[in-house]
C-alpha cells in the first residue's frame, strides 16, 4: 500500500472519502432508475421477454457502475477471463466472495447469468423488484432453489453460486456448503471456478458500508478449474473447498488471493 504524507496525503484521504459516497451513490442512482420500470414490466412482461430484458439492463447497468469507478474512483478491473464464459452454454459458475462486488463484476460480464441470492435481498426495496425481473433464485426454501435452478440450466442459463455462503471472514475462504455440487449432480451440469483476487478488503465481511477505502484498488478474476458434476456432492464440495484454498493461498503460486496484496 502507498504511504502519502503531507499535503497530498491529506487531499488523497479526502478524494477517497469523495470516491466512495461517488462509488455508492452512483449504484444507488442506477438502481432507483431501473426501479420504476422493473416493478411495472415483472407483471406485465412474459417471462421469455421480461426474463432476458431484466438480465440484460442488470449487466449492464453493473457494467456502467463499474466503467464510473474506473473512471472515477482509483478503481482497476481485469474481468476479461469472464469474456470467454459467454457463449459455452450451461454452468455453474462458482467464486469466492471477498466483497460485496464480487456479484456486480461477474454479473457485468454474463448476459444470461442467473444469481442464487438472498432472501433478503430479493425483498430489499432497491435491488428486489430489478433480481425479479430477472428470475433470480432465492435461498431460503431448499427444494425449491434446487428445482428453480434445475430450470434455469436446462434453458441454457449459467448459475452463479458462492459456495461460501456469505462474504469470505476467514481467509482464504469459509468453510463451503453443499449447494453448488447438489445441484451439479442432479443436473449433470460442470462446475466453472473463478478466482476472485483484491488489493485491499474494501467492502469485505466485517468492513463499515461508509469506511473509507484504501484507493487505488485492484480486483482481477481469473477462470480456474472446471469440475465434472458427480453424484456424492460431500465429495465434490470438499474438492472445491481444497482447490479455493489451495489457489488463494497467500503461499501459493497464484497471484489471486482473497486476502489484501502487498
Amino acid at each position: 500500500m502507498i504511504e502519502r504524507k503531507g499535503v497530498l496525503g491529506y487531499l488523497w484521504i479526502a478524494y477517497e472519502y469523495m470516491a466512495m459516497v461517488a462509488g455508492l451513490g452512483f449504484l444507488a442512482l442506477i438502481c432507483l432508475l431501473w426501479l420504476p420500470f422493473a416493478m411495472i414490466l415483472r407483471p406485465l412482461l412474459p417471462r421469455r421477454w421480461g426474463q432476458p430484458l431484466g438480465r440484460f439492463m442488470i449487466m449492464a447497468g453493473f457494467r456502467t457502475y463499474l466503467g464510473f469507478l474506473r473512471l472515477c474512483c482509483a478503481c482497476r478491473f481485469e474481468l476479461s477471463a469472464l469474456d470467454g464464459l459467454r457463449h459455452e452454454g450451461p454452468l455453474i459458475v462458482v467464486a469466492n466472495h471477498p466483497s460485496l462486488l464480487d456479484a456486480v463484476m461477474i454479473l457485468s460480464r454474463l448476459p444470461n447469468a442467473v444469481c442464487v441470492m438472498k432472501a433478503g435481498l430479493m425483498d430489499n426495496i432497491l435491488f428486489g423488484a430489478a433480481a425479479r425481473l430477472a428470475r433470480y433464485i432465492r435461498n431460503d426454501v431448499p427444494v425449491n432453489l434446487i428445482l428453480d435452478a434445475r430450470e434455469e440450466l436446462r434453458r441454457g442459463a449459467q448459475l452463479l453460486i458462492f459456495p461460501e455462503g456469505t462474504r469470505t471472514s476467514t481467509f482464504p475462504v469459509n468453510p463451503f456448503l453443499p449447494t453448488a455440487a447438489v445441484i451439479a449432480g442432479r443436473t449433470g451440469t460442470p462446475l466453472q471456478a473463478l478466482c476472485i483476487a483484491f488489493s485491499s478488503p474494501y467492502l469485505g465481511k466485517g468492513w463499515p458500508l461508509f469506511a473509507r477505502p484504501n484507493l487505488p484498488l485492484d480486483i482481477s478474476i481469473r477462470r480456474g478449474r472446471r469440475f465434472a458434476a458427480q453424484k456424492d456432492a460431500g465429495d465434490l464440495t470438499a474438492q472445491l473447498e481444497q482447490y479455493f484454498r489451495t489457489e488463494l493461498a497467500p503461499s501459493g503460486g497464484s497471484t489471486a488471493t482473497g486476502a489484501t496484496m502487498s
